[in-house]
């Protein structure tokens, strides 16, 4: 495999790495392959918008010595959590490449192991008084919104083969950004995100937040009717709103040119309608990285609320375990500063015969707590169809 990124016209197809430890990120008609690490790279990222900080020093001097051994371009890749100040999952591979992305036959699934135990955490009970304790927030504070998540645990019969639950979701999901990260403590994180935060390309970047949403049906008409629901909604877009403008006012100040459409779109995965907003801008600097750009718009409202911090602090309260890489970003960046980072978000972790499932709600003052948990268990779906569960069994609330 060669050293360094390949251009876009070296794009060809080429055999897998090794199983189990390699990183994949999958955008279009293009999957980039690392496999090997030359150097770690976990420390937190804090003030990571800014190229004097020490993330960026450190990842800086991390190409340096990929450039020493070699590499005319390196990348970094890998994800980065919630909270920034948490420890980062990144590396500058050995090999990285780009490739035509492995082809999945749509409707073919693998088989896992039989599930022995599903838990939510929290239970369905707790997570709607975490909304209503949201709500009530909101009318004695500042906070005007929240993302509350929840997660659903798997124990399997045996381990879990990575391989074939990558190749299910493939199959299950044609579009979005598939990514595959080997995580420090042997785990690895698999999804596919629908959200674009950011993808920068010399001074233009783009970002595609995604904020509102309602289910997928199976008959074309009622599936219709959801989606016209969903673009009139004032709730969803209220919601929607927060993020926008949080995204233009962060980067604003870095542009030559910048376009906010005035209304959202609306956009569809296999389970769900959003409303998206795709928002495109010229940089001044084209020295400003795709990294520093995430780190910049990391997190947005659509995965925490608004205001940020105070909706951090409201998050921490209500929520009873660790988001982790969940909600956090996953991508790449190049030492020339071009990359694209997406929301982790529809994802899980595996970890030998243990998957940890997550899914998030956007909670404004207007929402409802049978509908808020109907939404995280619709986007729960994505994942469990990837694990072979069609039909949920019984599961244990915590």
């Amino acid at each position: 495999m060669r050293t360094g990124i390949l251009r876009d016209e070296d794009v060809a197809e080429v055999q897998s790495p090794d199983r189990e430890r390699f990183f994949s990120f999958t955008s279009g008609d293009r999957e980039l392959i690392a496999s090997g690490v030359l150097q770690r790279v976990d420390i937190p990222a804090v003030n990571g918008a800014e190229a004097g900080s020490l993330f960026q020093k450190t990842v800086e001097q991390a190409f340096e010595r990929a450039r020493r051994a070699g590499q005319g371009n390196p990348v970094i890749v890998g994800a980065i959590p919630f909270d920034p100040a948490e420890a980062s999952c990144l590396y500058v591979p050995e090999h990285a490449q780009w490739r035509v992305p492995a082809g999945a036959e749509p409707g073919t699934a693998g088989a896992l192991p039989a599930v022995v135990e599903q838990r939510n955490i929290p239970g369905e009970h707790a997570f709607k008084r975490s909304v209503e304790h949201a709500i009530v927030n909101f009318r004695h504070s500042d906070v005007r919104k929240a993302v509350l998540s929840v997660q659903r645990e798997l124990v399997f019969a045996q381990d879990v083969d990575v391989d074939v639950m990558q190749r299910n979701l493939r199959a299950q999901n044609s579009s979005g950004y598939h990514f595959r990260v080997p995580m420090a403590d042997g785990a690895t994180l698999l999804g596919v995100s629908p959200e674009l935060l950011v993808r920068k390309d010399g001074l233009s970047f783009v970002s595609n937040p995604l904020a509102g949403s309602a289910r997928r049906m199976a008959d074309a008409e009622d599936d219709r009717r959801n989606a016209q629901w969903l673009a009139a909604s004032e709730k969803d877009h209220y919601e929607h709103g927060f993020v926008t403008q949080d995204i233009a006012a962060r980067v604003g100040e870095l542009c030559t040119q910048l376009d906010v459409p005035q209304r959202p779109s609306l956009i569809s995965t296999a389970a769900l309608w959003h409303l998206s907003t795709r928002i495109e801008g010229t940089l001044s600097d084209p020295t400003v990285s795709a990294l520093q750009l995430a780190c910049r718009l990391h997190p947005t409202p659509a995965v925490c609320g608004f205001p940020t911090e105070l909706a951090r602090r409201l998050i921490r309260f209500v929520e009873p375990s660790e988001r982790g890489l969940f909600t956090g970003m996953v991508g790449w960046c190049d030492a020339q500063g071009n990359g694209e980072w997406v929301v982790t978000i529809r994802c899980g972790t595996v970890k030998r015969n243990r998957v940890r499932l997550f899914a998030g709600a956007g909670i404004v003052e207007a929402s409802q707590p049978d509908a808020e948990w109907a939404e995280v268990q619709t986007k729960l779906g994505t994942m469990l169809r990837a694990c072979g569960l069609l039909h949920q069994p019984e599961t244990i609330d915590v």
